[in-house]
């Protein structure tokens, strides 16, 4: 199966592609988050919990690097490593609790946690295209391609 692509003409249609997958999930999965400061991770990440039922503001985990949410029923985390300059940084975080295959992990510049982080599932690339954004979903392990072939 090819990676599947998106143009996303706006913040609406990254909304949109979010509430696709969360269509598409029914176990956890681990999700890391690539992309140029403001190509959209956040506003993603942030879609996708909304998509899964937070009702709650979801915070972006900016300062806090890591923000945790209850969506449908399973743990949700939603990390920004940005500000990390050395995984080693991340172990006060507690990330044991991240590797409960039921939870979501949204993971922004998994990068900068090499090491320290679950194995991604899939691996959304998002950069700007013109005046909006394109999309690549890269699927990483079984669960992950099990999700991919869901997508429409």
């Amino acid at each position: 199966m090819m990676d599947p692509h998106w143009e996303l003409a706006d913040e609406a249609a990254t909304v949109a592609l979010a509430q696709q997958l969360a269509g598409a999930l029914d176990e956890g999965l681990v999700v890391y988050l690539h992309g140029d400061l403001g190509a959209g991770k956040t506003s993603f990440a942030r879609a996708l919990l909304g998509a899964l039922g937070v009702g709650e503001r979801i915070k972006s985990p900016t300062y806090s690097l890591v923000e945790s949410y209850r969506a449908q029923g399973r743990a949700a985390w939603h990390l920004d490593l940005y500000r990390i300059a050395d995984p080693g940084e991340l172990e006060w975080l507690a990330l044991d609790e991240l590797s409960d295959p039921a939870a979501l992990v949204l993971v922004e510049w998994p990068e900068r946690g090499a090491g320290a982080l679950p194995t991604p599932d899939l691996i959304l690339h998002l950069s700007y295209a013109g005046t909006g954004r394109a999309a690549a979903m890269e699927a990483r392990t079984e669960r992950g391609l099990r999700i991919v072939s869901r997508l429409s």
